[in-house]
């Protein structure tokens, strides 16, 4: 049995020698690196369900292999593997764009990046201190860099890589000024030892706090918390769907874990500023719910569309992490992970087909795939939070963490994104289930996108149904 540093460290070898692949055997490349990147992928997931619990010794002071850290690491193997199931999908890469923008000689690229983007991920999940955090942190974002702006000819694609680079630097920026704050007002850069500081009577408050907020500001763009998250809908929209896809489940769940850890270390038994620090999540929950359904009400675009969703469930999720449910946060990231790709993964079947990403490309869905239109259903429906979906259990628990800790009033605006959510996400799957006239060409859905829609509509019920089924996997 291999440990899980061991796993971290063959996934990013294995992307490393894909791209080197890629570079010296382009006529290969379109069948063997897809194929490669995923064999990779399912195995170091293999592997890490049966890992070993040793580790280097060495590594322990700055590695955490605790139940959090664990959880992590197996959501960011499972995100990567759906995602890279999505860009195989009815030859995405060469049926989204033209051949002219070159895309077929870089093929390796786009398969092998994800690879060290999920190992930096998993990375981030056992950092315990803020230099284990920021190098990792690095990785996947200059990783994503590229992934945005892939197709570099596509003036959308390439816009957003431009935004996403620089509001991207912006935010490297505030997180290295807040670290730099932090570690001169505690002496530490280790979580622990921030934790320990802070209920000192002897550490300047005001100097922790100003570092606290920097520090959560550069994090808080991370995971598209307001009002850091203007970057979201246009990347969203200009990127590849399947790296749409992974920014919105695996990144931002990179993030949470890192923000999560962070939040544990100002917030801790005596902290000084552990008031401040509340207030400031709540507020920005509150902003960033309701900057993520209300203008989602307005949007014609699909992927725009859930990109606002995104910004909303971050909204949900900081609002977990105010009252302090590090569980919950990790429960609403399980159920928002099978909902979010089955949507852009049907996105990415129909594109590959002709359809676009607007809302009135929808019509008339179900006479033309039953299939694909029952799964938006479901799709959409977990994340407006339906009963009997694993989208509603999410909210459910995120709500009761609130109404415990008595924060009424951001309770109250957290019912109005949610109110809004039902009208806008119920507004594709009935224009799909909306009747057309004419004969409509039927739609064909490959074995494998067959085998993952089953596989994520079961996980988005079962959940929902059954929500112990993933409350044990976080204990």
């Amino acid at each position: 049995m291999m440990s899980s540093f061991s796993i971290e460290i063959f996934l990013a070898v294995v992307g490393v020698l894909l791209i080197a692949l890629d570079a010296f055997a382009t006529e290969l490349n379109r069948k063997v690196v897809p194929w490669a990147a995923i064999g990779a992928t399912g195995l170091a997931l293999i592997l890490m369900l049966t890992r070993s619990a040793d580790i280097p010794a060495w590594i322990t002071p700055f590695y955490a292999t605790d139940s959090l850290a664990v959880f992590y690491k197996v959501f960011a193997l499972v995100t990567t593997l759906i995602v890279l199931i999505i860009a195989l999908e009815g030859d995405f890469i060469t049926a989204y764009f033209s051949s002219s923008e070159g895309v077929k000689t870089r093929i390796g690229e786009f398969y092998a990046l994800p690879l060290i983007v999920c190992a930096g991920m998993m990375w981030m999940a056992s950092a315990k201190d803020l230099v284990a955090l920021f190098v990792p942190l690095e990785l996947v974002t200059v990783s994503f860099y590229v992934l945005v702006a892939f197709t570099r000819r596509s003036a959308m694609s390439l816009e957003a890589g431009v935004k996403y680079l620089i509001l991207g630097a912006l935010s490297t920026g505030v997180l290295v000024f807040g670290i730099a704050w932090v570690y001169g007002a505690t002496g530490s850069l280790s979580f622990e030892g921030i934790a320990a500081a802070a209920s000192k009577p002897t550490t300047n408050a005001m100097a922790l706090m100003l570092g606290a907020a920097l520090l959560l500001a550069g994090l808080g763009f991370k995971v598209g918390a307001a009002p850091f998250q203007i970057w979201i809908p246009d990347v969203y929209q200009g990127a590849p769907t399947p790296v749409t896809a992974f920014l919105s489940v695996g990144s931002k769940a990179a993030g949470f874990v890192v923000l999560t850890r962070a939040v544990q270390a100002f917030t801790g038994d005596g902290s000084q500023i552990a008031t401040q620090v509340g207030n400031a999540l709540l507020s920005a929950a509150a902003l960033t719910i309701l900057l993520g359904s209300l203008p989602a009400i307005f949007q014609t675009n699909v992927k725009r569309l859930m990109a606002y969703s995104s910004i909303s469930h971050a909204g949900f999720m900081v609002l977990a992490l105010a009252c302090g449910a590090t569980g919950t946060v990790a429960f609403y990231m399980g159920t928002y992970l099978p909902a979010t790709l089955l949507g852009f993964l049907l996105l990415v079947v129909l594109r590959t087909q002709g359809v676009g990403d607007e809302l009135k490309d929808l019509a008339g869905l179900s006479k033309r795939s039953p299939l694909l239109a029952f799964a938006l259903a479901v799709a959409f429906a977990s994340m407006a939070g339906l009963p009997l979906t694993a989208g509603f259990m999410g909210k459910l628990l995120v709500f009761m963490a609130a109404i415990s800790k008595a924060h009424y009033g951001v309770v109250a605006l957290a019912v109005v994104g949610a109110a809004a959510g039902f009208y806008y996400y119920f507004r594709p799957i009935l224009t799909a289930y909306s009747p057309v006239e004419g004969e409509s060409t039927k739609l064909q859905v490959s074995p494998v996108a067959r085998v993952t829609i089953a596989v994520l509509i079961v996980g988005v019920v079962a959940v929902g149904v059954y929500p112990k089924l993933l409350q044990s996997v976080l204990k």
